[in-house]
């Protein structure tokens, strides 16, 4: 008996292909993503040899862009946003405006239409939070200030991004492109887009915020840990289809909302870690899928063009997010990490790029130039990373006294000395620094904040605490908290990355200065003790010490 196996067949080739070659990219210090699409080359119609199910592999990328979104939805924190609101949101936004008009420039050049360009600007924008997040990781960069800027930045260009493929279907008839429902004028159309997803937004946040949480918690009484995944897979790819089949809403969106929603529950976490196996792997699905849609002879046919797309995306846009957080007087080390960042492009650009080929907006030349430079830009951005620390030297040294003219990165000449002298450097003002900082000040003691966060500095000069503005790995920082007569040196910050910095230019200006550094790593920790840094810290060891001191208390006889 025979049947129709092109399902599984696309499924095995896509997943076995992209294990091959997802652990060739990583041997070779890639990101696996780039062996993802590799892959989807190798097995597409482009390239010799087996090919898999095409129109299959765009339904299961369709799964897996559902996931993702929900993925991205389910760690998205409003706080964490707020927190860096004042440099993501204007950065994020103009560096978008900034990347969108030179891909509207290029494409003007290449005789292409207006929504072609804006649909290629828009895709050349927004860069990969997997690549990110992964990129971060790797480094040990994500609790820090820089790190979350960058999250941050992220989370707004995806919030842009997710509000363009919201319009883009309502604007693709006057951009040239097919319209759906010819019979309604463009504000028509446009008002009733945007009436079905303020009602898809108002029903998820009246409803499903109170709805799904209270169905998750139901699901999870039961103890089955199988049944509890199946109702997060089910509630993001049930909310994405029901929205589409509802509100008239993307599923990208819908995904998203249910991500969003579900994270008001206290079982967010355990949604997140219980849903990870099975978006990884609809995740490769999808970007296998994409792979099936390059066409190499892009690479022969249109070698120039392919290397102004990586210029755009590596340098072009990397440079105005650099010049913009300079701009809002942030230091040479954030802007570096923020640039090296966003030099790449990922999976919302495919996204962008698969809605603007539907809409008749993208010609097909398009969207292999933006996978192209995808898969360029990812391979080559480790190596941006690895050039921040030079770069940032090299940088320094011929920009050497530009602190001077940045009011927050020093003490006002009004301090009295009195607070100035036995104080505390407290190194970070998070949420562990900000307790340190609350305690320190109900017992009097004086002290003097270094922090990254220049929004932070400001308030806390508002409330008549001594504050300065930068990396205190700079020694110049340091020097500006009077470290000389300081007491005592509190590394708060979970960025273990530049303690050693810190510690050595410490001593440097007061031999006897004692040193308390915190850390949540158990391998810092003991590299740091090793090092003789200082008294360490453990958040572990710390709450299981107190609580064990709160055990014997309580069985102490009375």
């Amino acid at each position: 008996m025979h049947h129709n196996l092109s399902l599984i067949t696309t499924i095995a080739a896509a997943l076995g292909f992209g294990l091959v070659f997802g652990m060739i990219a990583v041997r070779f210090k890639l990101p696996a993503l780039v062996g993802y699409l590799v892959a989807g080359i190798l097995i597409g119609p482009a390239t010799p040899g087996f090919v898999a199910d095409v129109a299959l592999a765009g339904q299961l990328a369709e799964i897996g862009v559902m996931l993702l979104m929900f993925g991205v939805g389910l760690h998205f924190s409003l706080d964490d946003l707020l927190e860096v609101r004042a440099i993501a949101l204007p950065g994020a936004v103009l560096q978008i405006s900034v990347a969108t008009a030179m891909g509207i420039g290029v494409s003007y050049l290449w005789g292409w239409s207006m929504g072609a360009g804006l649909v290629f600007g828009l895709a050349l924008s927004v860069a990969s939070t997997v690549v990110l997040l992964r990129a971060l990781e790797d480094r040990g960069a994500l609790a820090s200030l820089n790190g979350r800027i960058a999250v941050g930045w992220l989370v707004v260009e995806d919030l842009v991004t997710v509000l363009m493929l919201v319009m883009l279907p309502a604007l693709a008839g006057p951009l040239g492109g097919t319209v759906s429902d010819s019979s309604n004028g463009f504000w028509t159309s446009l008002a009733l887009t945007l009436g079905q997803v303020a009602a898809f937004i108002g029903f998820m946040l009246l409803v499903g915020r109170k709805l799904f949480p209270w169905f998750l918690w139901r699901v999870a009484k039961t103890g089955s840990r199988e049944l509890f995944t199946l109702a997060v897979i089910a509630a993001a790819v049930g909310i994405a289809y029901g929205s589409s089949a509802l509100f008239g809403v993307s599923f990208a969106l819908g995904a998203f909302f249910a991500g969003m929603v579900l994270r008001e529950s206290p079982l967010s976490h355990r949604a997140a870690e219980e849903s990870l196996p099975l978006r990884d792997a609809f995740s490769v699905l999808f970007f296998v899928s994409v792979g099936m849609l390059f066409d190499p002879a892009v690479l022969i046919d249109s070698p120039l063009r392919v290397l102004v797309v990586v210029a755009i995306v590596m340098f072009g846009k990397s440079l105005a997010a650099f010049l913009l957080v300079l701009a809002l007087r942030y230091p040479l080390n954030t802007a570096l990490t923020v640039s090296a960042s966003l030099a790449q492009i990922g999976e919302f650009s495919f996204i962008l790029a698969a809605m603007g080929m539907s809409l008749g907006l993208l010609p097909a030349q398009g969207q292999s130039l933006i996978l192209a430079g995808a898969i360029i830009s990812i391979a080559l951005n480790p190596l941006l990373f690895k050039a921040v620390a030079p770069l940032q030297g090299w940088l320094a040294e011929r920009a050497a006294g530009d602190r001077s003219t940045d009011p927050l990165a020093e003490l006002p000449m009004s301090m009295p000395q009195e607070r100035l002298s036995g104080q505390v450097v407290l190194v970070g003002y998070g949420r562990v620094g900000r307790m340190i900082a609350d305690a320190l000040s109900e017992k009097g003691i004086y002290f003097v904040v270094a922090e990254q966060n220049r929004e932070l500095v400001d308030q806390l000069r508002r409330r008549d605490i001594a504050a300065v503005a930068g990396n205190a790995a700079e020694p110049a920082v340091l020097i500006q908290a009077h470290i000389a007569n300081a007491a005592l040196l509190v590394i708060a910050t979970p960025d273990t990355f530049h303690v050693r910095a810190m510690v050595e230019t410490a001593r440097i200006l007061n031999p006897s200065i004692k040193v308390l550094v915190r850390t949540h790593s158990e391998q810092d920790a003991e590299l740091l003790r090793q090092d003789n840094l200082g008294t360490v810290f453990l958040g572990e060891q710390e709450l299981a010490r107190s609580m064990t001191d709160h055990i014997t208390a309580a069985l102490r006889p009375h």
